[in-house]
Protein backbone atom coordinates (compact mmCIF):
# COMPACT_ATOMS: atom_id res chain seq x y z
CA UNK A 1 0.00 0.00 0.00
CA UNK A 2 1.48 3.44 -0.93
CA UNK A 3 2.03 6.09 1.93
CA UNK A 4 -0.71 8.68 0.53
CA UNK A 5 -3.29 5.73 0.90
CA UNK A 6 -1.93 5.00 4.45
CA UNK A 7 -2.18 8.38 5.32
CA UNK A 8 -5.77 8.62 3.98
CA UNK A 9 -6.56 5.93 5.61
CA UNK A 10 -5.19 7.15 8.67
CA UNK A 11 -7.21 10.51 8.89
CA UNK A 12 -10.13 8.87 8.08
CA UNK A 13 -10.02 6.52 11.52
CA UNK A 14 -8.69 10.14 13.16
CA UNK A 15 -12.14 11.93 12.04
CA UNK A 16 -14.36 8.98 12.93
CA UNK A 17 -12.69 8.94 16.47
CA UNK A 18 -13.33 12.74 16.82
CA UNK A 19 -16.67 12.06 15.69
CA UNK A 20 -17.50 9.44 18.22
CA UNK A 21 -15.87 11.60 21.37
CA UNK A 22 -17.97 14.52 20.63
CA UNK A 23 -21.02 12.72 20.20
CA UNK A 24 -19.72 11.23 23.83
CA UNK A 25 -19.31 14.47 25.40
CA UNK A 26 -22.91 15.49 23.97
CA UNK A 27 -24.54 12.53 25.44
CA UNK A 28 -22.57 13.39 28.50
CA UNK A 29 -23.41 16.70 29.08
CA UNK A 30 -27.18 16.13 27.99
CA UNK A 31 -26.95 13.39 31.09
CA UNK A 32 -25.87 15.91 33.49
CA UNK A 33 -28.21 18.81 32.54
CA UNK A 34 -30.58 16.47 33.08
CA UNK A 35 -29.81 15.20 36.34
CA UNK A 36 -28.82 19.07 37.65
CA UNK A 37 -32.81 19.76 36.38
CA UNK A 38 -34.05 15.98 38.38
CA UNK A 39 -31.70 17.33 41.67
CA UNK A 40 -33.26 20.71 41.32
CA UNK A 41 -36.52 19.42 41.02
CA UNK A 42 -35.98 16.71 43.70
CA UNK A 43 -34.90 19.61 45.92
CA UNK A 44 -37.47 21.89 45.58
CA UNK A 45 -39.54 19.44 46.21
CA UNK A 46 -38.21 18.78 49.16
CA UNK A 47 -38.53 22.50 50.19
CA UNK A 48 -42.38 22.60 49.25
CA UNK A 49 -42.71 19.76 51.48
CA UNK A 50 -40.59 20.88 54.05
CA UNK A 51 -43.22 23.68 54.43
CA UNK A 52 -45.76 22.28 53.73
CA UNK A 53 -45.17 19.95 57.19
CA UNK A 54 -44.00 23.20 58.72
CA UNK A 55 -47.25 24.93 58.29
CA UNK A 56 -49.09 22.10 59.14
CA UNK A 57 -47.31 21.65 62.25
CA UNK A 58 -48.01 25.86 63.29
CA UNK A 59 -52.04 25.37 62.04
CA UNK A 60 -52.03 22.21 64.17
CA UNK A 61 -50.09 24.11 67.04
CA UNK A 62 -52.55 27.31 66.67
CA UNK A 63 -55.09 25.25 66.78
CA UNK A 64 -54.58 23.75 69.84
CA UNK A 65 -53.90 26.48 71.25
CA UNK A 66 -57.19 28.15 69.67
CA UNK A 67 -59.03 25.34 71.14
CA UNK A 68 -60.73 22.02 69.90
CA UNK A 69 -62.92 21.87 67.12
CA UNK A 70 -62.28 26.06 66.44
CA UNK A 71 -60.32 26.78 62.76
CA UNK A 72 -57.43 28.28 63.37
CA UNK A 73 -57.48 30.22 60.14
CA UNK A 74 -54.10 31.88 59.23
CA UNK A 75 -51.56 29.63 61.97
CA UNK A 76 -49.29 32.13 63.67
CA UNK A 77 -52.05 34.67 63.04
CA UNK A 78 -54.53 33.44 64.18
CA UNK A 79 -52.51 31.43 67.33
CA UNK A 80 -51.22 35.30 67.88
CA UNK A 81 -54.79 36.46 67.52
CA UNK A 82 -56.05 34.10 70.36
CA UNK A 83 -52.78 34.67 72.83
CA UNK A 84 -53.61 38.41 72.96
CA UNK A 85 -56.95 38.08 72.69
CA UNK A 86 -56.73 35.50 75.84
CA UNK A 87 -54.31 38.11 77.76
CA UNK A 88 -56.77 40.97 77.27
CA UNK A 89 -59.61 38.92 78.43
CA UNK A 90 -57.66 38.02 81.54
CA UNK A 91 -56.33 41.37 82.31
CA UNK A 92 -60.42 42.74 81.52
CA UNK A 93 -61.96 40.02 84.08
CA UNK A 94 -59.19 40.59 86.84
CA UNK A 95 -60.00 44.26 86.33
CA UNK A 96 -63.78 43.63 86.41
CA UNK A 97 -63.59 41.48 89.62
CA UNK A 98 -61.67 43.75 91.46
CA UNK A 99 -64.00 46.36 90.65
CA UNK A 100 -67.11 43.72 91.66
CA UNK A 101 -65.08 43.54 95.11
CA UNK A 102 -65.01 47.17 95.56
CA UNK A 103 -68.32 48.31 94.17
CA UNK A 104 -70.68 45.41 94.34
CA UNK A 105 -71.64 45.65 98.14
CA UNK A 106 -74.81 43.96 99.23
CA UNK A 107 -77.40 46.10 101.39
CA UNK A 108 -80.72 45.52 102.19
CA UNK A 109 -81.53 48.50 104.31
CA UNK A 110 -83.97 51.03 102.56
CA UNK A 111 -83.26 54.89 102.36
CA UNK A 112 -87.33 55.91 102.76
CA UNK A 113 -89.30 55.57 105.67
CA UNK A 114 -93.24 55.75 105.58
CA UNK A 115 -93.38 58.55 108.65
CA UNK A 116 -90.01 59.60 109.88
CA UNK A 117 -91.68 61.81 112.64
CA UNK A 118 -94.31 58.65 113.87
CA UNK A 119 -93.45 59.04 117.83
CA UNK A 120 -92.02 62.28 117.91
CA UNK A 121 -92.02 64.33 120.97
CA UNK A 122 -93.02 67.70 119.98
CA UNK A 123 -94.37 70.21 122.10
CA UNK A 124 -90.86 71.94 123.73
CA UNK A 125 -89.57 72.18 119.96
CA UNK A 126 -89.15 75.32 117.95
CA UNK A 127 -92.31 75.08 115.12
CA UNK A 128 -90.22 77.02 112.63
CA UNK A 129 -87.22 74.81 113.20
CA UNK A 130 -89.28 71.92 113.16
CA UNK A 131 -90.83 72.45 110.25
CA UNK A 132 -88.00 73.49 108.03
CA UNK A 133 -86.24 69.97 109.00
CA UNK A 134 -89.30 67.91 108.61
CA UNK A 135 -89.47 69.47 104.61
CA UNK A 136 -85.48 69.10 104.12
CA UNK A 137 -86.15 65.55 104.90
CA UNK A 138 -89.19 64.49 103.29
CA UNK A 139 -88.89 60.53 103.42
CA UNK A 140 -85.54 59.64 104.15
CA UNK A 141 -84.49 57.36 106.09
CA UNK A 142 -82.85 59.58 108.57
CA UNK A 143 -82.86 62.14 111.40
CA UNK A 144 -81.79 65.55 111.51
CA UNK A 145 -81.32 67.25 114.77
CA UNK A 146 -81.13 71.26 115.79
CA UNK A 147 -78.96 72.34 118.50
CA UNK A 148 -78.98 76.02 119.85
CA UNK A 149 -74.84 75.89 120.07
CA UNK A 150 -75.25 78.85 123.00
CA UNK A 151 -77.15 76.69 125.58
CA UNK A 152 -77.35 73.18 123.99
CA UNK A 153 -81.29 73.26 123.80
CA UNK A 154 -82.15 71.16 120.91
CA UNK A 155 -84.91 73.15 119.07
CA UNK A 156 -86.18 70.27 116.63
CA UNK A 157 -85.12 66.47 116.84
CA UNK A 158 -86.88 64.47 113.79
CA UNK A 159 -87.64 60.91 114.25
CA UNK A 160 -86.12 60.78 117.72
CA UNK A 161 -86.46 56.78 117.76
CA UNK A 162 -83.24 56.98 115.04
CA UNK A 163 -81.88 60.09 116.82
CA UNK A 164 -81.45 58.63 120.44
CA UNK A 165 -80.46 54.92 118.89
CA UNK A 166 -77.39 53.64 120.06
CA UNK A 167 -75.79 55.13 117.18
CA UNK A 168 -73.44 54.33 113.91
CA UNK A 169 -70.06 54.09 112.89
CA UNK A 170 -69.14 58.08 112.29
CA UNK A 171 -67.51 57.51 109.17
CA UNK A 172 -65.25 60.46 108.25
CA UNK A 173 -66.97 62.68 110.61
CA UNK A 174 -64.42 61.50 113.23
CA UNK A 175 -61.52 63.31 111.28
CA UNK A 176 -62.81 66.58 113.14
CA UNK A 177 -62.01 65.64 117.02
CA UNK A 178 -58.51 63.66 115.49
CA UNK A 179 -57.77 67.01 114.26
CA UNK A 180 -58.18 68.89 116.97
CA UNK A 181 -56.58 66.55 119.02
CA UNK A 182 -53.57 66.66 116.74
CA UNK A 183 -53.68 70.44 116.80
CA UNK A 184 -54.00 70.73 121.31
CA UNK A 185 -50.49 68.32 120.72
CA UNK A 186 -48.79 70.43 118.57
CA UNK A 187 -47.97 67.35 115.79
CA UNK A 188 -49.73 70.06 112.70
CA UNK A 189 -50.99 72.94 112.23
CA UNK A 190 -53.36 73.93 109.79
CA UNK A 191 -50.78 74.57 107.11
CA UNK A 192 -48.33 71.68 107.69
CA UNK A 193 -47.79 69.19 104.50
CA UNK A 194 -47.88 66.02 105.78
CA UNK A 195 -45.87 63.36 103.26
CA UNK A 196 -47.87 60.43 102.29
CA UNK A 197 -45.38 59.29 100.31
CA UNK A 198 -44.53 61.11 97.46
CA UNK A 199 -47.45 64.05 97.46
CA UNK A 200 -48.43 66.44 100.52
CA UNK A 201 -51.43 67.62 101.70
CA UNK A 202 -52.17 69.98 104.70
CA UNK A 203 -55.15 69.72 107.03
CA UNK A 204 -57.32 72.14 105.16
CA UNK A 205 -57.54 70.79 102.54
CA UNK A 206 -57.36 67.46 104.25
CA UNK A 207 -61.00 68.18 105.58
CA UNK A 208 -62.07 69.72 102.60
CA UNK A 209 -61.87 66.48 101.08
CA UNK A 210 -62.13 64.14 103.31
CA UNK A 211 -58.55 62.39 102.66
CA UNK A 212 -58.26 59.07 104.74
CA UNK A 213 -54.42 58.82 104.30
CA UNK A 214 -53.76 62.25 105.73
CA UNK A 215 -56.09 61.68 109.12
CA UNK A 216 -54.33 58.21 109.25
CA UNK A 217 -51.02 59.25 109.27
CA UNK A 218 -52.04 61.60 112.07
CA UNK A 219 -53.84 58.87 114.22
CA UNK A 220 -50.39 56.37 113.97
CA UNK A 221 -48.40 59.55 115.45
CA UNK A 222 -51.04 60.50 118.36
CA UNK A 223 -51.35 56.91 119.11
CA UNK A 224 -54.05 55.13 120.52
CA UNK A 225 -53.78 56.26 123.92
CA UNK A 226 -54.24 60.15 123.07
CA UNK A 227 -56.86 59.54 120.56
CA UNK A 228 -58.52 57.75 123.22
CA UNK A 229 -58.07 60.59 125.48
CA UNK A 230 -59.29 63.34 123.10
CA UNK A 231 -62.30 61.70 121.88
CA UNK A 232 -63.29 61.39 125.73
CA UNK A 233 -63.12 64.30 126.09
CA UNK A 234 -64.72 65.60 122.91
CA UNK A 235 -67.85 63.78 124.18
CA UNK A 236 -67.19 60.11 122.52
CA UNK A 237 -68.22 56.86 125.10
CA UNK A 238 -71.11 59.27 127.01
CA UNK A 239 -74.45 60.32 127.12
CA UNK A 240 -74.61 64.36 125.12
CA UNK A 241 -77.80 64.75 127.03
CA UNK A 242 -79.61 65.43 130.34
CA UNK A 243 -82.19 63.79 131.00
CA UNK A 244 -83.26 62.71 127.93
CA UNK A 245 -85.54 59.64 127.85
CA UNK A 246 -84.45 56.80 125.48
CA UNK A 247 -80.89 58.02 125.02
CA UNK A 248 -77.93 56.02 124.38
CA UNK A 249 -74.57 55.99 124.73
CA UNK A 250 -72.60 54.71 121.56
CA UNK A 251 -69.68 53.14 121.92
CA UNK A 252 -65.85 53.55 122.28
CA UNK A 253 -63.69 51.43 122.22
CA UNK A 254 -61.19 50.43 125.06
CA UNK A 255 -58.56 49.15 123.08
CA UNK A 256 -56.82 49.71 119.81
CA UNK A 257 -58.17 48.41 116.68
CA UNK A 258 -55.72 45.06 116.07
CA UNK A 259 -53.29 46.34 113.18
CA UNK A 260 -54.81 43.66 110.51
CA UNK A 261 -57.73 45.42 110.48
CA UNK A 262 -55.95 48.91 110.16
CA UNK A 263 -55.16 50.17 113.71
CA UNK A 264 -55.69 53.18 115.42
CA UNK A 265 -55.24 54.94 111.87
CA UNK A 266 -58.58 53.38 110.72
CA UNK A 267 -60.21 54.65 113.78
CA UNK A 268 -59.20 58.31 112.74
CA UNK A 269 -60.31 57.89 109.13
CA UNK A 270 -63.48 55.97 109.44
CA UNK A 271 -64.33 55.41 112.92
CA UNK A 272 -63.73 52.27 112.48
CA UNK A 273 -64.74 49.96 115.83
CA UNK A 274 -66.37 53.04 117.14
CA UNK A 275 -70.46 53.91 117.62
CA UNK A 276 -71.32 57.88 117.54
CA UNK A 277 -74.76 59.15 117.87
CA UNK A 278 -76.21 62.23 116.54
CA UNK A 279 -76.62 63.65 120.07
CA UNK A 280 -72.88 63.13 120.15
CA UNK A 281 -71.48 64.77 116.95
CA UNK A 282 -74.01 67.76 117.63
CA UNK A 283 -72.66 68.43 120.72
CA UNK A 284 -69.06 68.43 119.68
CA UNK A 285 -70.56 70.75 116.67
CA UNK A 286 -71.86 73.06 119.14
CA UNK A 287 -68.62 73.54 121.17
CA UNK A 288 -66.50 74.43 118.00
CA UNK A 289 -69.35 76.90 117.40
CA UNK A 290 -69.64 78.55 120.30
CA UNK A 291 -65.88 78.82 121.52
CA UNK A 292 -65.15 75.45 123.35
CA UNK A 293 -68.07 75.10 125.76
CA UNK A 294 -69.20 71.41 125.83
CA UNK A 295 -73.21 71.50 126.85
CA UNK A 296 -74.95 69.02 127.64
CA UNK A 297 -78.23 69.21 124.98
CA UNK A 298 -81.63 69.28 126.67
CA UNK A 299 -84.71 68.71 124.47
CA UNK A 300 -87.76 70.21 126.58
CA UNK A 301 -91.02 68.50 125.89
CA UNK A 302 -93.08 71.45 126.99
CA UNK A 303 -93.81 75.06 126.72
CA UNK A 304 -93.47 75.20 130.66
CA UNK A 305 -89.73 73.11 130.16
CA UNK A 306 -88.87 76.06 127.51
CA UNK A 307 -89.72 78.77 130.20
CA UNK A 308 -88.01 77.12 132.69
CA UNK A 309 -85.00 76.18 130.46
CA UNK A 310 -81.24 76.76 132.21
CA UNK A 311 -78.03 75.80 130.49
CA UNK A 312 -75.99 73.23 131.70
CA UNK A 313 -72.39 72.36 131.18
CA UNK A 314 -70.40 69.61 131.17
CA UNK A 315 -67.19 70.86 130.86
CA UNK A 316 -64.99 73.17 128.90
CA UNK A 317 -62.59 72.36 125.99
CA UNK A 318 -59.20 73.83 125.37
CA UNK A 319 -59.42 74.53 122.04
CA UNK A 320 -60.60 78.05 121.48
CA UNK A 321 -57.35 78.75 119.96
CA UNK A 322 -57.69 75.98 117.27
CA UNK A 323 -61.59 76.41 116.03
CA UNK A 324 -59.85 79.18 113.31
CA UNK A 325 -56.98 76.54 112.47
CA UNK A 326 -59.97 73.76 112.12
CA UNK A 327 -62.75 76.35 110.67
CA UNK A 328 -60.88 76.94 107.12
CA UNK A 329 -61.40 72.96 106.13
CA UNK A 330 -64.64 72.76 107.09
CA UNK A 331 -65.62 75.81 105.31
CA UNK A 332 -63.71 73.86 102.75
CA UNK A 333 -66.04 71.22 102.49
CA UNK A 334 -69.57 73.45 101.81
CA UNK A 335 -67.11 75.65 99.60
CA UNK A 336 -64.99 72.97 97.25
CA UNK A 337 -64.92 69.79 98.95
CA UNK A 338 -67.08 66.79 99.67
CA UNK A 339 -70.12 68.87 101.18
CA UNK A 340 -70.30 71.30 98.16
CA UNK A 341 -73.94 69.48 97.60
CA UNK A 342 -75.11 72.01 100.15
CA UNK A 343 -74.43 74.76 97.97
CA UNK A 344 -77.48 73.90 95.68
CA UNK A 345 -79.61 74.51 97.92
CA UNK A 346 -78.35 77.04 100.09
CA UNK A 347 -75.59 80.40 99.57
CA UNK A 348 -76.97 83.03 101.69
CA UNK A 349 -74.73 82.07 104.69
CA UNK A 350 -71.25 80.37 105.16
CA UNK A 351 -71.51 77.12 106.45
CA UNK A 352 -68.71 75.13 108.41
CA UNK A 353 -69.41 71.12 108.52
CA UNK A 354 -67.79 67.65 107.70
CA UNK A 355 -69.17 64.76 105.91
CA UNK A 356 -68.75 61.01 106.26
CA UNK A 357 -70.02 58.10 104.53
CA UNK A 358 -69.56 54.31 105.12
CA UNK A 359 -71.00 51.14 105.56
CA UNK A 360 -71.89 48.29 108.31
CA UNK A 361 -73.59 44.82 108.12
CA UNK A 362 -75.46 45.48 104.91
CA UNK A 363 -76.53 49.36 105.92
CA UNK A 364 -74.95 52.12 104.97
CA UNK A 365 -74.18 55.52 106.47
CA UNK A 366 -74.53 59.57 105.30
CA UNK A 367 -73.72 61.83 108.13
CA UNK A 368 -73.28 65.83 108.01
CA UNK A 369 -72.69 68.14 111.08
CA UNK A 370 -72.46 71.63 110.78
CA UNK A 371 -72.95 75.43 111.68
CA UNK A 372 -74.40 78.05 109.73
CA UNK A 373 -72.31 80.86 110.48
CA UNK A 374 -74.62 83.71 110.49
CA UNK A 375 -73.86 87.27 112.30
CA UNK A 376 -77.34 86.77 113.95
CA UNK A 377 -76.25 83.68 115.64
CA UNK A 378 -75.73 80.09 114.98
CA UNK A 379 -77.65 77.21 114.80
CA UNK A 380 -75.55 73.54 114.60
CA UNK A 381 -77.02 70.50 112.48
CA UNK A 382 -76.74 67.14 112.29
CA UNK A 383 -78.36 65.22 109.79
CA UNK A 384 -77.99 61.59 109.72
CA UNK A 385 -78.80 58.98 106.95
CA UNK A 386 -79.73 55.00 106.95
CA UNK A 387 -79.72 52.72 103.70
CA UNK A 388 -78.24 51.66 100.69
CA UNK A 389 -76.41 53.66 97.78
CA UNK A 390 -78.92 56.29 97.85
CA UNK A 391 -77.04 57.09 101.31
CA UNK A 392 -74.13 59.47 101.46
CA UNK A 393 -72.37 62.09 103.07
CA UNK A 394 -73.03 63.90 99.98
CA UNK A 395 -76.50 63.61 100.62
CA UNK A 396 -76.47 64.76 104.00
CA UNK A 397 -75.23 67.61 102.98
CA UNK A 398 -77.57 68.22 100.44
CA UNK A 399 -80.66 67.79 103.05
CA UNK A 400 -78.68 70.00 105.72
CA UNK A 401 -78.81 72.55 102.41
CA UNK A 402 -82.32 72.38 102.16
CA UNK A 403 -82.96 72.92 105.55
CA UNK A 404 -80.94 76.25 106.00
CA UNK A 405 -82.87 77.25 102.87
CA UNK A 406 -86.15 76.83 104.60
CA UNK A 407 -84.89 78.80 107.71
CA UNK A 408 -83.81 81.55 105.40
CA UNK A 409 -86.93 81.84 103.50
CA UNK A 410 -88.58 82.12 107.18
CA UNK A 411 -86.16 85.20 107.93
CA UNK A 412 -83.94 83.05 110.10
CA UNK A 413 -81.14 84.67 109.75
CA UNK A 414 -82.08 88.37 110.83
CA UNK A 415 -81.64 90.61 113.43
CA UNK A 416 -84.19 88.96 116.49
CA UNK A 417 -83.82 92.70 118.24
CA UNK A 418 -86.47 93.59 115.58
CA UNK A 419 -90.04 92.38 114.83
CA UNK A 420 -90.48 89.53 112.21
CA UNK A 421 -93.22 88.64 110.34
CA UNK A 422 -93.19 85.68 108.29
CA UNK A 423 -96.44 82.77 107.02
CA UNK A 424 -94.97 80.60 109.43
CA UNK A 425 -93.88 82.64 112.78
CA UNK A 426 -97.61 84.39 112.18
CA UNK A 427 -99.62 80.91 112.97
Amino acid sequence: MSIWRYKAVLVAILSSLLTLTSFAATLSTRHESRSNRKIKENSNTERRMASSRHSRAVVTRAGKRAGSGKRAGSGKRAASGKRARGSITAKSELRQGRKRARSYELFTASPFAADPTAGDVTAGEDPVVRDAAINALGNMNGTIVAIDPNNGRILAMVNQKLALSSGAQPCSTIKVSVALAALSEGIVTKDTPVNLGGWKIDMNHALAHSNNQYFEALGRRLGFQRVSYYSHQFGLGELAGWNIQGEHLGVYPKEELPVRLGGVGKMCSFGESISMTPLQLGSLMAAIANGGTLYYLQHPRSASEVASFQPKVKRYLDIAPLIPEVSVGMLGATQYGTARSLRTNFTSEQVLGKTGTCSNAGTRFGWFGSFANSQYGRIVTVVFLEGNRAVYGPKAAELAGRFYRNLDDHNYFVDKSFPVHSAALSK
